[in-house]
């Protein structure tokens, strides 16, 4: 297979971590993305907000710690740090069955599983990145982290719950990728991907 640039995707499976049935996403990358880029798409097809800092992490044959590849924040000590954007996918993802780990909002600690399933030719009059399938709604952002979450669905299963009027009135303020909010809902087709480059001007900009 000719790895020519324009022609090739990237196909990822992502799983959230400790939420029972499983919360996940696969979609397609283009092949000349780099971890900012993938970033972008995991939280557009996932659906989350992109509110907080980001890590992708994994560890290289041979080496007892971690690399971080993320948005540059606070300082971790012993910790080696390489933004996101500085590294194409390519230089990592070479062999179908690798899997590193994305955690998302260090405070929350919403820890993802990225597994690679493989490289194909994209097809005719498609537009990528693209999600293929997934299922179960994303967690609100800010819930509170698993047991947060937890809490919100037990909630709004009974109208009758002391706190169910509160938390629909949040869910509601909170942003229109949460109201209604319906758990076990997901459909692929409604997924839109931002451009990463505009993305990182907004994050990043001075102005």
């Amino acid at each position: 297979m000719s790895k020519n640039k324009n022609h090739l995707v990237y196909q990822f499976k992502i799983t959230l971590h400790e939420i029972e049935p499983h919360i996940w996403r696969r979609i397609q990358v283009p092949e000349h993305y780099n971890f900012w880029d993938l970033h972008v798409a995991i939280q557009d097809s996932m659906g989350w907000l992109d509110y907080h800092l980001h890590a992708f992490r994994f560890r290289p044959k041979h080496k007892r710690k971690s690399i971080n590849k993320y948005v540059p924040g606070d300082v971790y000590d012993d910790i080696e740090v390489i933004p996101g954007w500085e590294v194409p996918i390519v230089d990592h993802f070479t062999e179908p069955g690798q899997m590193i780990e994305y955690e998302y909002d260090f405070g929350d600690s919403w820890h993802h599983e990225i597994l690679f399933e493989g490289i194909l030719i994209k097809t005719k009059g498609e537009k990528y990145p693209k999600c293929l399938s997934g299922e179960r709604a994303c967690p609100p952002e800010d819930c509170g982290s698993v047991d947060g979450y937890y809490r919100v669905v037990k909630i709004l299963e009974d109208p009758n719950h002391d706190e169910y009027k509160e938390s629909v009135e949040w869910l509601k303020g909170h942003a229109k990728n949460y109201y209604p909010y319906r758990p076990d809902e997901f459909n692929p087709d409604k997924i839109h991907f931002d451009n990463p480059k505009k993305r990182w001007k907004y994050a990043f900009s001075q102005d």
